[in-house]
Parts: structure tokens; sequence; C-alpha cells
């Protein structure tokens, strides 16, 4: 009998020891607006692994940088909620400020950058406290956050004043105001920090800002063909990790913009769902993954034959994709 216990024991261990060191699993997390939860799926099934409940109305998602944890805007909560990956559940929440919508990391993972759109503000939170260490007022309807390569700069899109600001994370102060396009959404950023890409989703196009005279030096303007205008609503965008392409999800015209980044040039548009919103690239840069808020689904796109692989539901209205891989 003791030896039983004991071969139990060391069993039950072996397996905590297994799970709580859990990462790379090749799962696919889809935060799901109107489920209240995000969807697990298995990269090489498509099928589903589990649904864990959230708060109301998840958005925004992070993985921490040693990838054991996802943290996941909890919006109607008011709070970031921490998905333990080993466990998949929400094994604790930490509160922020009203109305959050998107958020970023510090390098470190002690901190988190989130934007609150009701505050006009970009809260700075301890995570380990849990506690606010600095809130910054910045322009109405703030969504995109971004934290520069080298961690000394926290950019925020206004979507109401059209601008970037700049924050200096020593400080917590503004230290740069930047004009861009219409209704500034979300940014992606050259591996050297160097240049800073922001979509603008009313004014059908991104603007490039120079990070080092915090200026727009070019825009990037969008035009697939059949579409209106106004059905050009650029949001999502991710960059590959040597700088040299971008992927803009362009919302209602339901198509993803292969973007040059050196040239600026757009070399193709690729058909995906309704309403293309959230996007991710897989560790290497084979698969493009894209949600589409409004056909409930997510577009996996082989980038490089630029053609979609697959379309698998999720929940209602997908907001963001990250992968543990």
């Amino acid at each position: 009998m003791i030896r039983i216990r004991t071969t139990m024991a060391a069993l039950a261990l072996a397996f905590a020891a297994g799970t709580a060191g859990a990462k790379d699993t090749g799962y696919v997390f889809v935060s799901s607006e109107n489920d209240n939860a995000v969807t697990v799926l298995d990269g090489k099934t498509w099928k589903v692994v589990k649904t864990i409940a959230t708060g109301k109305r998840p958005r925004d998602m992070h993985l921490s940088p040693d990838r054991q944890s996802l943290y996941v805007i909890s919006s109607k909560n008011n709070r970031v909620d921490v998905i333990d990956i080993a466990q998949l559940k929400v094994v604790r929440s930490i509160p922020v400020a009203e109305d959050p919508e998107m958020f970023d990391l510090s390098a470190d993972g002690k901190r988190l950058y989130v934007s609150h759109e009701e505050g006009a503000q970009l809260a700075v939170i301890d995570i380990a406290s849990r506690k606010p260490v600095a809130h910054v007022e910045v322009g109405e309807e703030p969504e995109g956050v971004r934290v520069s390569p080298d961690g000394k700069r926290v950019y925020v899109t206004s979507e109401v004043a059209n601008m970037v600001h700049v924050v200096d994370t020593a400080t917590n102060k503004i230290v740069a105001n930047v004009m861009v396009g219409n209704r500034p959404r979300r940014f992606a950023m050259t591996p050297d920090g160097a240049e800073v890409w922001v979509t603008n989703e009313m004014g059908a196009r991104v603007s490039i800002i120079d990070a080092t005279r915090d200026a727009v030096k070019g825009n990037v303007d969008f035009k697939p063909k059949g579409f209106r205008p106004d059905d050009v609503t650029p949001v999502g965008i991710t960059m590959t990790r040597d700088g040299k392409t971008a992927y803009v999800t362009l919302g209602r015209a339901n198509h993803v913009a292969v973007v040059d980044v050196a040239t600026r040039a757009v070399q193709d548009y690729i058909l995906v769902g309704k309403r293309a919103w959230g996007t991710a690239l897989n560790r290497d840069e084979s698969q493009l993954y894209v949600v589409n808020g409004l056909s409930d689904d997510l577009s996996v796109i082989d980038t490089a034959s630029r053609k979609v692989l697959r379309s698998v539901p999720v929940g209602r209205v997908p907001h963001s994709v990250v992968i543990d891989d």
C-alpha cells in the first residue's frame, strides 16, 4: 500500500510539474465578445479544446513574456483576466479602470498599459500588486496601445482626436502628440522601433510615424476593387519579425491587405470573412490568422500562396487571436 501511494504521489508531482511548465502548446486562443469567453483551438486539428469563461465582453489578449499566462481584457467588468495556459482557466483578475479596451505588456511582464475609452486615460498597472502606478490623460476614446521594442515609450491612439500620444515609460508623461488619419485604431512597429504604423479606420489608410521625429513620414492607402472608400475600414495590423511585410485587416471590406514595408506598396488583397478584425502570425510566419467579427469565424491564410486554407467557426463576434506555438 505504501509503495502504491508513493508511486501515485510521484506521478501526481510529475504531472503537476509538466502542466506548470506548459508552453508552446499549439493552442489558438480567440476572444469572443458576445460569448464572454475565450475559445481554445487545437492548431493542428482545428477542433475546440475548451471554451474558457471570462468576464463580460473579452477583447484584446496578450501572452505573458514567459508564455505561461494569457491576459484578456474583460471590458464590461473593468478588469484583466489572467488565464493559466496549463490549466486553461482564469486563475485571477486584475482590476482596471472603466471600460478598458486594448493593452500591452512591458517586456519584463511587470506592468500593464491599458487604454480606457470612457475615461480618456492610459492606465499603468503593476501586475504583482494589482494596483495602478499612474493614469495618463490622453485624447478621447483611446484604443490601441503599443510598447516600443526598447520599452522606453508607449504609443496610444485617440480615435476622436485623430492622434497618437507618445508616453515616456520612465515618467509616465506624454512627450509628443502626433496627428494621424481619421479614427486611428491599432499599431505595428518595425523591429528597430524606427517606424510606427497605425491603422486609420475611417481614413482607409495606414499612417507611418517616424519614431525619431514623432511625425508622420508617409501613408499607405487601401483601394480594393469593388468597395466604396467608406467600406474600407482598416483596424488590425501585424508585421513580420523581419519588418518586411505588414498585414492589414480592412474591416467591412472583408479583405486583408499585404503591404511591402520598404516600398509601402500594397502587393495583394486576400478575401476573408465578414468584418476582418484582429490578426496574428504563427511562429514560423507560414500562416496568418484573421478573426472575422460578423461571420463568427477564423480565417487561416497560407502566407506563401496568400490563399485562405480554411475557415474555422469560433465564438460570436470574435475580437482577437493569440497563438501559443
